[in-house]
Order: structure tokens, then sequence, then C-alpha cells
């Protein structure tokens, strides 16, 4: 048996059923799991001092492409919109191998994990010289993260009316073979479970209505969530309308991607009677505030779908569309958004918050994550608000507004995977030069 014990937090933001906000409490951990919560708590672990900080369940990422981090601000692609960047990036994803996509993979979810992630998700669509999405798998085992990869796929090329070029796409009866290959070795279904895999067909303009259809069978077949990319921006519903008759809502109910075992990347342009039947269905959203503004694809109507019951969570997005993997900051974003599209009224800081973390958990079927709750797995940020960037804060627990960007600890199944402000996983600096080595060689070969 082991224990920790977060002593003295200023403020305790648990995002329990209740949602309540605690102060001079403590959390006792043990085997992975909140024990108790209460304040004087006595342990025979370690000690965590946490008068200094306001102490949050760790936030939930519900969309990424890890791959992309090495791929940060191409000059050709900085100012393009959604297809247009795809084209641009496809030709240098196509030189990745088994190494760009650890590596990358590394970055990204020590980024993640400093910005106060503990639960990611990632979309893996494209397997270039080999690569497989055992590579990322590997990368979240020695980071620490609680991850659930997503095995995607792209199957329509340029030369049969698709957008990727015809190098990045598979076979489908492959990429079947392969969603059950990694789903048998990979998937845990348990609770505390630190690897589930989903099955993520990369977009309606990728893959054929076949692969969606047998893709949503065999994930259903096999008990594991299902997620892809939907309603992204104007040419995205253009291009549904043209190819498929239909709005992506309605795409997706006809080859069976609704229900609560589905969740869609963006959905920035779904309209009232797609937000109505994403409700009644329970089918969820990753929500990418920055990565929507960065590809100028629109603002999300997050206050009618959370209004309406929809299921929401946040996603940083791949790195070559953000740029950036911060999720506090992504939690700001939303906030910020929403308020300069429907009045400053819209979204509280304490809504944006719990979006980021029992929001996504839920998003992802993972209940057992995204709240501080005795029997709740012991995933835990603890953020310091001694420091300049909340020096004059009334409310601490107001992190979304006067708060710190990175993480000074962060606990994963109790155990720490941020310390004192640095990843204590992995050996961060030596990655670091490792991965831009890797990005200066795709540049070089140009």
């Amino acid at each position: 048996m082991t224990e920790r014990l977060i002593r003295g937090a200023r403020h305790l933001v648990t995002m329990d059923d209740t949602r309540r906000v605690l102060q001079a409490c403590d959390i006792l951990i043990r085997d992975g799991v909140v024990a108790a919560i209460g304040a004087g708590l006595p342990t025979t672990g370690e000690v965590i001092a946490a008068q200094d900080c306001v102490v949050t369940p760790g936030l939930v990422n519900t969309h990424h492409h890890l791959y992309q981090t090495l791929t940060r601000a191409v000059p050709a692609a900085q100012n393009a919109l959604l297809f247009g960047w795809l084209q641009t990036l496809y030709p240098i994803w196509a030189r990745f191998t088994p190494d760009h996509m650890f590596v990358s993979a590394q970055i990204g979810l020590a980024e993640l994990a400093l910005s106060g992630c503990t639960l990611t998700s990632d979309h893996l669509y494209l397997f270039p010289n080999g690569a497989r999405l055992d590579d990322t798998i590997e990368a979240a085992r020695d980071v620490g993260l609680r991850f659930h990869p997503t095995r995607g796929a792209m199957s329509i090329g340029v030369r049969d009316g698709g957008l990727p070029p015809d190098s990045l796409v598979e076979d489908e009866a492959a990429i079947l073979d392969d969603c059950i290959r990694v789903i048998d070795a990979f998937h845990d279904p348990n609770d505390g479970s630190m690897c589930r895999v989903g099955v993520a067909p990369c977009s309606p303009f990728s893959v054929s209505r076949d692969l969606m259809r047998d893709a949503a069978v065999l994930a259903r077949d096999k008990g594991v969530m299902m997620h892809t990319h939907l309603a992204e921006n104007d040419e995205d519903i253009a291009y549904s309308m043209e190819q498929f008759g239909c709005r992506p809502g309605q795409y997706a109910q006809d080859l069976g991607w609704v229900g609560p075992d589905v969740w869609h990347a963006h959905c920035v342009k779904l309209d009232p009677a797609e937000i109505a039947l994403f409700a009644e269905t329970g089918t969820g959203i990753a929500h990418c505030p920055c990565s929507n503004c960065r590809l100028g694809s629109g603002i999300a109507p997050v206050r009618a779908m959370r209004d309406a019951g929809v299921s929401v969570g946040l996603g940083v997005d791949g790195s070559a569309s953000n740029d950036a993997g911060n999720l506090v900051a992504e939690a700001r974003q939303a906030m910020l958004l929403q308020r300069v599209a429907f009045g400053a009224d819209a979204m509280s800081p304490m809504e944006a918050l719990e979006i980021a973390t029992r929001g996504g958990a839920d998003v992802l079927g993972r209940p057992d994550c995204g709240r501080i709750a005795v029997g709740a797995r012991a995933d835990i940020a603890l953020w310091d608000v001694s420091g300049v960037q909340s020096a004059g804060s009334w409310d601490p627990a107001a992190l979304l507004l006067a708060g710190p960007v990175t993480v000074r600890d962060l606990l994963v199944e109790g155990r720490q995977v941020v310390r004192d402000g640095h990843v204590v996983t992995i050996d961060l600096q030596s990655t670091i030069d490792r991965q831009n080595q890797l990005a200066r060689d795709l540049n070089d070969a140009l």
C-alpha cells in the first residue's frame, strides 16, 4: 500500500457532484485513488505541502494530434485555412518515421503535463514508413499520463476525390485489421485504466462511407469509443453538402456515429438541429478554441451546446494548427471566446474549468477522472498562486482570470509526473534537443 498526502491546499476545487470549493484542506491518496478529503488527515506516506496552491483535478484533453508537435509554425502553413493547411503539411508528414512519432509524442505529452493535464486522447490517422499507434502508446507510458490513443485512418486519396495524397492512404481492410490488433494489445476497459484505445477514421473528406460504417460496427463489437472530425469550418460543411447531400450531423447519424460512445472534434458549424441531435443521443464534443482561431474556422456555439445538454470537453488539437499544447490556456480561451460571441456573462471561469476537467472526463467515458472525490482516481494538479500571475487576486480559485499557466506539481494515479515545475519521468532537455534536430532535418529536406 502506497500513500501520499496533499497537505493544506489553500483552495481545493473539487469538481465533485456538488462542485465544492474547499479551503485549508488535505487530500489523502492511497494506491492511486483519493481515499479521504478533510483537514488534519494523518498519513504514513510522503507529504506534499500545498498551502500556497490551488488544487484542481487534472485537466483532460479530448483532442490532439501529438505527431504534429514536430511541425509547429511551418512558414508555408502559417496563414492557410484548413484544407490548404493540410495540403501544405501532408508531404512533410509523409516523411515521418516511428522515431518522429515517438519523440514528437513525448514532447507533446510533457507540454500537456506542465499545463496541468493528466488524461489525454490522441488522434493518429497517418502511418508512414512503418509508424504505428504503438509508438505513441510507448511515449505515454514513459511520460506517465493517462492515455486514450485512437487508431485513425485515411482511405480516400487525391485520385479518388479526397484531400490527402495517395501515399498516405491505407487499404480499408488493413485499417480495420490493425484497429483490432491495437485494441486487443493495448485497450484496458477497467476503472483506473492507463490506456484505452478508440477507433477514429480521420474525417468525412478522407475516408469512405463504408469505412465509417464498418468502423462503428467494429468499435461497438469491441466496446471501445469512436472519434472523428466534424463540422470544423465552412469548407467542411460545403464538402458534406456537395458529396453527401446533407449536413455533417445527418451524415454522422446515418452512419451510426452518434451516441454516448462517440465524440466529435470541433463542431464549430453545428446548427440548432444538430446540437439537439447530439444532446438527445449523448454524443460528445471536443471543443478546440485556439485551433479554431488559428485556422479562422469560427467560434463554436459552446453556450448553446451546454444549455442543450451536450457533453463538451476541451482539446488543444495538433500543435501544427495550435502551435501550443497548453490546456489551461485553452480553457481560458474557451471562456473568452464565448464572452466575445455571446456576452460577458456567457461563461464563468469556473464553468470553463469544469469543461476542462469533469467535462472532458465525461466525454471520454471516464467518470473515475476529472474530479476530486473519495473513490476517484488521484489525478491532481497543484497550481502555485504565490507568484506574480496571481498577485493581487481576490479569488485565487478563479485560475483562468489570474493564475499560472504551468503547474507546480502534477500527480497521475497518485504518481508524481511534475515536481516543482519540472517533468520528472523523462529527461526532458535531451528529448527537446532530439525534437529540434528532427525538425531541422525535416526542414532541410524541403
